[in-house]
């Protein structure tokens, strides 16, 4: 959402662009990948990213659907499609030894950081979605998460205080919520000027989306 400036805009001033909306869950090795392209493709093209942590789960459940390794003849090349785009991406990747696993907790700190210092909230998920998919930090074990937070330069305690925090559990559900009625449905998922766009494959798209505007032909 843009807020409007309480002043008329100056000659000359560059008007607010729309955020890049950026739907990720702690546990999605595409949100990971994704994680580290979007930032800087937004940039290029003028626009701020908007982070929202969500849980996958949510989204299937609504959709219908389970996750890709839940299909037994989708499993092996899911499996290995996560090591190869991380490897096309030219970034480190280790697959979980735990995988997939329930990340309300990192979510929940995430929301918690957010809405005292967005850029923190940034830094953890960043910080999260690398210590689980190249480190194989276990972010659903509380004694794992909490020394994570504290290597982020967080306080543990106050950090297990957040996730257990009923604020935060019902800020994690509202957003959930919220994504799902935007038309989130897996992640990650970005939504650029109403338009979304769903997976780590999509970056040409957002791209061309980004330096030129709305695709011709399209309603």
């Amino acid at each position: 959402m843009i807020i409007e400036p309480p002043f008329p805009e100056r000659a000359g001033a560059v008007a607010p662009r729309n955020p890049v909306h950026f739907y990720f869950d702690f546990s999605s090795p595409y949100s990971y990948i994704a994680s580290e392209w979007i930032e800087a493709v937004a940039a290029r093209n003028g626009r701020p990213v908007q982070w929202h942590a969500i849980l996958l789960g949510v989204t299937f459940q609504a959709a219908e659907l389970k996750p890709p390794v839940a299909y037994p003849l989708k499993r092996d090349y899911v499996l290995r499609d996560f090591a190869r785009s991380a490897q096309f991406a030219g970034l480190p990747y280790k697959q979980p030894s735990a995988f997939p696993i329930a990340s309300q907790n990192a979510a929940r700190v995430f929301w918690w950081l957010q809405a005292q210092d967005p850029a923190r909230a940034v830094a953890w998920a960043r910080a999260g979605l690398r210590a689980y998919f190249t480190r194989d930090v276990a972010l659903n074990d509380e004694a794992q998460l909490k020394a994570l937070a504290a290597e982020c330069g967080l306080d543990p305690e106050a950090a297990q205080a957040a996730w257990q925090d009923p604020q935060w559990k019902e800020r994690l559900k509202n957003e959930n919520q919220a994504a799902i009625a935007a038309g989130v449905f897996g992640a990650p998922f970005f939504i650029i000027d109403g338009e979304g766009f769903w997976g780590n494959d999509r970056q040409a798209q957002i791209e061309r989306w980004l330096s030129s505007g709305p695709f011709r032909g399209l309603v």
